[in-house]
Parts: C-alpha cells; structure tokens; sequence
C-alpha cells in the first residue's frame, strides 16, 4: 500500500512539473519553408574556436570575445613549461655528474675544491627525481593545452544558447521576527 502511495504522488508530482518552462521560447519565422531563428548562430563557431585554440593558445578564447581568459591560459601553459624546462636542466645536471662519477673524471657534485659530495647512489636518486617531474610537467602541459582548446569549444558552444535574464537565482535570509533567527526554506516564484 506504501508504495502505491508513494507511487501517486511521485506520478502527481511528476506531471506537474512536466508542464513548467524556465527559459523564453524562441520565435520561429518561416520564410520559402525554410526555419529561420531570431538570432544567428553559426553552427561552425565551437569547431573553428577549438582550431584557433590548436594553432595558437588563447586564439580561441580571443575569438569568443572572452579576452580575460588569454592571460589564464598562458600563465598555466608558461608556468608547467617553466617547471618542464627547469626540471629537465637539473636532470641533464645530475645525468652529466652520473656519466662523469662512473668514467672516473671530476664532477660538480664531487666534493673537491669547495663542492658538495654526492654519492652514487644520491646522484640517482636525483636523476630519478628530476626525470619523473619532468615528465610529469610535460603531461601536465599537454593537459593545459588540450583544456584550453576544449573550454574554448564549449564556452562557443554554449554562447549560442539563449538565456533570459529573467533565469535568476536570488538566495535570501529571511530572519523570524518571533525569535531573531535565519529561517532556511525555498520559495518559488513565477513572473508573467
């Protein structure tokens, strides 16, 4: 009997819900049988932003007018880029003193003449270090850029939906007179 209950009001529920609209429809005008919208999209827009963003990082974001994100995507690009280059340089450093230890021939990290001493096994584990933040700089970079190229994809793909201002969300505490305390609840409201 619970769930027959349950049931019902989840169905009555349901189809109440089913005959609310929260966005404005769109007036379609119908011109020599062929649908014209009241505004233009361009159909092409999210693949031509995702190949500007390809060939030149920021491209895309400039061609959907979203300038502020170009100085967001270079500072994640140049940052994982200066830790790619940065990391590689240490690791040549210490592959070089490696390569040097084991020919027998004087190196950085040998503590003659005022450097610091290395042991072998030291010196490997700093290559080791070096290489795998290396690497993983790399994916890191090649991650920013693939992104970059996919928000510049979507943000074009998603300026052509139409949004009415009248879609807002406004949360408001609403203190008890009674006992001077915020009250939590929700409040639907409709405007014609």
């Amino acid at each position: 009997m619970k769930i027959k209950k349950s049931f019902l009001f989840f169905s009555f529920i349901f189809c109440l819900t089913t005959s609310l609209f929260s966005q404005v429809e769109e007036i379609i005008k119908n011109k020599d049988s062929i649908t014209v919208l009241d505004q233009d999209i361009n159909p092409l827009a999210p693949s031509t932003a995702a190949f500007y963003s390809a060939i030149l990082p920021g491209l895309g974001q400039a061609y959907n007018k979203k300038y502020w994100k170009i100085p967001v995507v270079y500072a994640a690009l140049g940052t994982s880029t200066f830790f790619y280059i940065d990391n590689n340089k240490k690791y040549n450093q210490f592959r070089d003193a490696f390569q040097l230890m084991e020919s027998g021939k004087p190196h950085e990290f040998d503590g003659i003449d005022g450097n610091i001493f290395l042991s072998r096994d030291a010196l490997v584990r700093a290559q080791t270090r070096y290489k795998e933040d290396r690497d993983l700089s790399l994916l890191i970079t090649a991650a920013f850029y693939v992104l970059q190229i996919v928000e510049a994809s979507v943000n074009a793909h998603l300026s052509s939906i139409n949004t009415a201002d009248d879609l807002t969300f406004n949360p408001q505490i609403i203190i008890d007179p009674i006992t001077n305390k915020a009250i939590g609840g929700m409040v639907l409201t409709y405007n014609f």
